[in-house]
């Protein structure tokens, strides 16, 4: 297979009220400098005055220990250190400074991309600052889609594509379902998952049958850390993701989000 080429003069439509429930930009870079609780604290507290709430964040590991008469048997279970979470006072903005790395997310209701990677990359260069990461392992762009049917509609293969069908002669009506799909862009350093599924109605917020995409673009190998290089990715990686979603949606559900 020859390689896959990323067309960035192809324009994707602009959805005025895009599905958009969660948007996460995950890198994850081991810490030249390792972090500590209390500094990082300090640290990060004087720098971010928008995100007046912070908690530590623990990790959990369980031993098990073997037995010559059956199964393993847990013995002991510890909690370790894991980073600290900062949201913003809008309770929008999730930013999470990790002994592996940085995560920050953006809640519905989704402004536009200029603000999420501007907002990324301005608190992944305090990550930056104290980790002092040589590497990058993996950069990670989730983008988690929810939206409604109209009420007392179920056909959801209008809605989404390719539709999930029945067995070959079992055509019975879904009672629910879950599909997921696993990809690599051959020539690029990139693999995609895309998770669909659907949900019942949940008053107030969706009154009709709902529909979930879930589009995961992440890069699928290490490279020295460069910040130009990382925000290049991250546009191949955008890319993607809406290709992805518009790839996976009808037009009329398009009409829905204009």
């Amino acid at each position: 297979m020859t390689g896959f080429k990323i067309d960035f003069g192809e324009k994707f439509e602009h959805l005025k009220n895009a599905p958009i429930v969660e948007a996460v930009v995950s890198i994850h870079a081991r810490p030249e400098r390792p972090l500590e609780e209390k500094e990082l604290l300090r640290l990060l507290g004087a720098k971010l005055p928008d995100y007046p709430t912070f908690v530590s964040q623990n990790e959990s590991s369980v031993t098990f220990q073997m037995t010559k008469d059956g199964p393993a048997s847990p013995s002991g279970q510890s909690l370790s250190w894991k980073g600290v979470r900062f949201q913003s006072a809008d309770n929008l903005h999730l930013a999470q400074f990790n002994k592996d790395g940085f995560v920050f997310s953006r809640l519905a209701p989704y402004a536009e991309w200029n603000q999420l990677s501007n907002e990324a990359f301005r608190l992944f260069a305090m990550f930056v600052e104290v980790a002092r990461p040589r590497e990058i392992q993996r950069i990670g762009l989730r983008f988690v889609n929810r939206f409604a049917m109209p009420p007392g509609e179920n056909q959801f293969e209008q809605y989404i594509q390719p539709h999930p069908q029945p067995p070959l002669g079992l055509d019975l009506p879904f009672a629910g379902f879950f599909h997921q799909d696993s990809f690599a862009v051959p020539g690029l350093p990139y693999g995609i998952n895309i998770g669909r599924t659907i949900q019942p109605p949940m008053p107030p917020h969706l009154l009709g049958v709902g529909l979930i995409i879930d589009a995961d673009v992440f890069t699928s190998v290490p490279f020295e850390f460069d910040l130009e290089r990382t925000k290049r990715h991250l546009a191949d990686m955008r890319w993607l993701k809406n290709k992805v979603f518009f790839g996976s949606i009808t037009k009329k559900a398009v009409e829905l989000f204009k």
